[in-house]
């Protein structure tokens, strides 16, 4: 098949407003296993809604966009059901902002012949397809941002919002969650930044300004940014898609605080969906329960659920969305916070 050929169903993302989860999980609770634990997971997180009191961290890891949930995570941003996001660079740069420029994800197969796709310049994520010629654009774009800002260390907040501002300014007219959430204040923390396509911008960026001052990203900026936030908080709750770095980096700011010298209480709410094993000790698969024992959070409000993201998201924030446990929660505008 050609490239054309190949690239030519488009990725659709779930839309939860169509949909009113609330009958479905209201039978989970009565069931086990996963079916009981997604259940308790959505009724928490709809607590940590209604709680007004309380800062939702949404933290993404795993290839979430690509797979149809970037609208799952639009209208979460658009309603104040999240007030700061941690995530894989993938999912914000390669994905988000990829498709915040025009271009798309497409239906592919596991089973294609994956040297005939590189021959072809198509890249495969399990059954997903884009066009690495398109993505070039989108490494290419990135250090077409970095020309533009004053050289100078900054968080991947601060870039963010840039790339947000390019969106805006340029008027790019699809969807994209780095887009709604510049203009909405919301932060985006990519603690990783350099492993995705923004990396390549960046040391293209470095590359040709050898010599001169140049772009830098201060990752300790953002751990000090993300920490602060904890602080202005006070009460925060966490809602972790996957793990690895946005999982530990948001749990840590607990402990963060305290090193400062500033008192904060541990997160007071926390769900997590993974299809990780707690058994090898290796942090995507850490239960909620062993976060507790550093200090990071508390176990009244805990919820493990061992489901795959496309599968739970959708359910557990149909179910909150539906719920309108939000309806009365104010927008924190923590980039404003952060900015001043």
């Amino acid at each position: 098949m050609q490239k054309k050929e190949l690239l030519d169903v488009k990725v659709e993302h779930i839309d939860i407003k169509t949909f009113d989860a609330i009958p479905i999980v209201e039978q989970y609770k009565k069931m086990a296993f996963q079916a009981r634990n997604l259940a308790r997971a959505a009724t928490i997180y709809t607590t940590m809604l209604e709680d007004t009191k309380c800062s939702t961290i949404l933290c993404l890891a795993g290839s979430l966009f690509s797979a149809g949930l970037k609208k799952v995570v639009l209208d979460m941003i658009e309603n104040n059901m999240v007030d700061a996001i941690v995530s894989t660079g993938a999912n914000i740069v390669d994905q988000d902002f990829f498709e915040g420029l025009g271009f798309n994800h497409y239906q592919g197969s596991p089973f294609a012949n994956d040297d005939a796709l590189l021959k072809q310049h198509i890249d495969r994520i399990y059954d997903t397809y884009i066009d690495e010629d398109e993505l070039r654009e989108c490494d290419m774009t990135i250090a077409k941002i970095c020309d533009s800002l004053k050289p100078r260390p900054y968080s991947s907040r601060e870039f963010i919002e840039a790339m947000g501002k390019y969106l805006v300014d340029n008027n790019f007219e699809s969807e994209s969650i780095v887009k709604l959430a510049y203009q909405k204040n919301v932060p985006i923390f990519v603690p990783a930044f350099s492993d995705c396509s923004a990396g390549f911008g960046l040391i293209y960026h470095q590359w040709h300004r050898q010599g001169k001052e140049m772009v830098t990203i201060d990752s300790a900026k953002d751990f000090l940014e993300l920490t602060k936030i904890k602080i202005e908080a006070k009460t925060t709750g966490l809602f972790m898609v996957g793990g690895g770095v946005p999982k530990n980096f948001a749990q840590d700011i607990t402990v963060a605080a305290e090193i400062i010298g500033e008192e904060v209480d541990m997160h007071k709410y926390a769900i997590q969906i993974t299809v990780a094993d707690e058994r090898d000790g290796a942090l995507s698969g850490s239960t909620l329960k062993e976060a507790h024992s550093w200090g990071k959070v508390h176990d009244d409000f805990e919820q493990m659920v061992f489901s795959e993201a496309t599968i739970a998201l959708p359910l557990i924030a149909s179910y909150a969305y539906h719920k309108k446990s939000w309806e009365n929660r104010q927008p924190k505008n923590y980039n404003l916070l952060l900015n001043k």
